[in-house]
């Protein structure tokens, strides 16, 4: 069933060949589309980032293959097939450029996409995400997932909550091996990009350091006092630092620019 306003839309459509649920905010606005974490669901960062981006940007968003109100196939996950996914989300729902907003899993998937089709990308959001699997701090074997996400999918998946053990399965076995960026496929990415994380998120400062110095566009944000859930804790504060950013992607004016000096020049 697809439900709508006189600017928003929320329902089904084929992307790719499966039924995939998807949001439209509607408007005239250029087109950000939002790309969900890994075992979550595009309504988790719609929610908090709606209200600093909907007045300005078209908003989209669709749930990936096996998550949120999207059905499952018997396929494993890889990054790749989800790069092709929002690729073809993008051609069917937008047609046009987007700006991309990616979370966690979302923003390696957008990353992906921004090599693949520079055509399709205006910029990236990437927040909390990582372009090699070995980037991430280690994590203790095992463990479960944090109850939110299983009762959110419990409560949106068309498989049952009996399925979410087999796409926390699926997602790991991803996550142990992928993905495998290298720094010189990430010099290839000409579109503007922002770095976010939270001061204790998930991956290396490292890493993100080298994610952003290695982007020919990159800007930082390492926002204080916050994890991997970033976008819940401090909403505002990101929604702002996003809104700022979409709003002039790549043009930022500094008083002492020493690593955009030669980008100025």
């Amino acid at each position: 069933m697809t439900t709508s306003t006189q600017k928003e839309t929320r329902g089904y459509t084929d992307i790719g060949g499966h039924r995939t649920w998807y949001a439209d905010s509607g408007g005239g606005g250029e087109p950000v589309l939002v790309l969900h974490g890994g075992i979550s669901d595009s309504e988790m960062i719609l929610k908090p980032l709606e209200p600093a981006l909907g007045e300005r940007f078209r908003i989209l968003a669709f749930d990936r293959r096996g998550h949120g109100r999207t059905a499952d196939t018997d396929a494993p996950f890889h990054y790749d097939d989800m790069a092709t996914e929002t690729i073809a989300a993008i051609e069917k729902l937008i047609a046009d450029p987007a700006h991309l907003l990616g979370w966690s899993d979302g923003g390696n998937v957008a990353l992906l996409v921004a090599l693949r089709r520079p055509d399709l990308v205006r910029s990236l959001v990437l927040i909390g995400s990582n372009y090699r699997f070995d980037g991430n701090l280690p994590t203790q074997p095992g463990g479960s997932a944090p109850k939110m996400l299983r009762d959110r999918y419990a409560e949106r998946s068309p498989d049952g909550v009996e399925h979410f053990d087999r796409l926390l399965e699926k997602s790991r076995a991803m996550w142990a091996v992928e993905p495998t960026l290298t720094t010189d496929d990430l010099r290839r990415i000409s579109a503007p990009a922002l770095v976010m994380v939270g001061d204790d998120d998930l991956m290396t400062l490292a890493h993100t350091a080298s994610l952003y110095e290695s982007l020919p566009l990159g800007q930082l944000a390492v926002v204080p006092g916050t994890s991997h859930a970033v976008v819940l804790e401090k909403p505002e504060l990101v929604g702002r630092l996003i809104g700022d950013f979409l709003s002039a992607p790549g043009k930022p004016e500094t008083h002492m620019p020493k690593r955009r000096r030669s980008a100025r020049s």
